[in-house]
C-alpha cells in the first residue's frame, strides 16, 4: 500500500507499549508523523526505531487524566504539527476485579477516569484543530466488554460501554465537519496487560490462571487471543483513505466474541 499516510499527523495516548506502541509503529510504517504520550518513562525511553522513523516520532510523559497537562500537550501539538489528522484514544486500565459490592470506590473512580474521562479531555483538545481544517479521524478504544455484560469486571465494562456512547454521539456532532469518529473493540489481546487481567480474575474466582485463560478462549468463536498488531492494523485502515466513509461504528477485532462470563 506504500506510504499512503505520508506526513499524516497522529497523536496516540498510552502509545509506548502494547496496542499503543503497535499502532504508533504501524502509522510510522505508512509515513506518518507520530506523537505518543505515556505515563511510563521507561517504556518511552525504550521506544527505539530506525533513524528515519525515529525522526518522525516524538514523545512526552503524561498522566492522561491531568487536565492541565493535557491542555499543555495540545499547545505543543499545535506548534509542532500545525494541526492534527488522527487522535487515537488508547489509554486505559483494566480496573478492579470482584463482586461489585466488594469494590473500593477509589478503584472504581480511577478505572472510569482513565478509560473515559481521558477520551473526553483529549477529544476536547483535538476537535478545534480538526474543525478548523474540516477533516480528521478520532479512534476511541472500547472493548468487547463494551458490547456484553462482564461479571466481576463492572467498572471496566461500564467505562467501555460509555466509550461507545461517546463515540456515536461525537460522530453525529462532528460529521458535518468532515471528522470521522469510530470505536475499536478489541477482544482478549495477548500481552502483559491481559496476563494481569487473567491473574486478577483468577484470584477473584478462586481458580487457576490457566482455567481463566481457557474461559476467555472459549468465549471466542476462533478460540484465540488477538495481537496488538491486529488492533493496530484496523486502526490504521479506519484512519486511511480506504476508510474515509467509516464513522460512528464499533469495529470489533476479537475473533468473534460469543459472550463474556465469570
Amino acid at each position: 500500500m506504500g506510504n499512503e499516510l505520508d506526513n499524516c499527523r497522529v497523536l496516540i495516548t498510552a502509545g509506548a507499549a502494547g496496542i499503543g506502541r503497535a499502532t504508533a509503529e504501524a502509522f510510522l510504517a505508512k509515513g506518518a508523523r507520530v506523537h505518543v504520550c505515556d505515563i511510563d518513562q521507561d517504556a518511552l525511553d525504550s521506544f527505539v526505531l530506525d533513524d528515519e522513523a525515529q525522526g518522525r516520532l516524538t514523545t512526552s510523559l503524561l498522566d492522561v487524566t491531568d487536565e492541565e497537562g493535557v491542555a499543555t500537550l495540545f499547545e505543543g501539538v499545535a506548534k509542532e504539527f500545525g494541526g492534527l489528522d488522527v487522535l487515537v484514544n488508547n489509554a486505559g486500565v483494566s480496573g478492579p476485579a470482584g463482586d461489585i459490592e466488594t469494590l473500593d470506590y477509589a478503584d472504581w473512580q480511577k478505572c472510569i477516569s482513565v478509560n473515559i474521562d481521558s477520551q473526553f479531555l483529549f477529544s476536547r483538545g483535538a476537535i478545534p484543530m480538526m474543525k478548523a481544517q474540516k477533516s480528521g479521524s478520532i479512534i476511541n478504544l472500547s472493548s468487547t466488554a463494551g458490547m456484553f455484560g462482564f461479571p466481576l469486571r463492572t467498572p471496566y465494562a461500564a467505562a467501555k460501554w460509555a466509550v461507545v456512547g461517546l463515540t456515536k454521539s461525537m460522530a453525529m456532532e462532528l460529521g458535518p465537519y468532515g471528522i470521522r469518529v469510530n470505536a475499536i473493540a478489541p477482544g482478549s489481546v495477548s500481552g502483559p496487560r491481559m496476563d494481569r487481567v487473567i491473574d486478577a480474575t483468577a484470584r477473584a474466582q478462586g481458580v487457576s490462571n490457566d482455567e481463566v485463560r481457557s474461559q476467555f478462549e472459549k468465549q471466542v468463536s476462533m478460540r484465540t487471543f488477538v495481537s496488538p498488531e491486529d488492533i493496530a492494523n484496523m486502526i490504521v485502515f479506519a484512519c486511511s483513505p480506504g476508510g474515509n466513509k467509516i464513522s460512528g461504528q464499533v469495529l470489533a477485532v476479537d475473533g468473534h466474541t460469543e459472550g463474556l462470563s465469570s
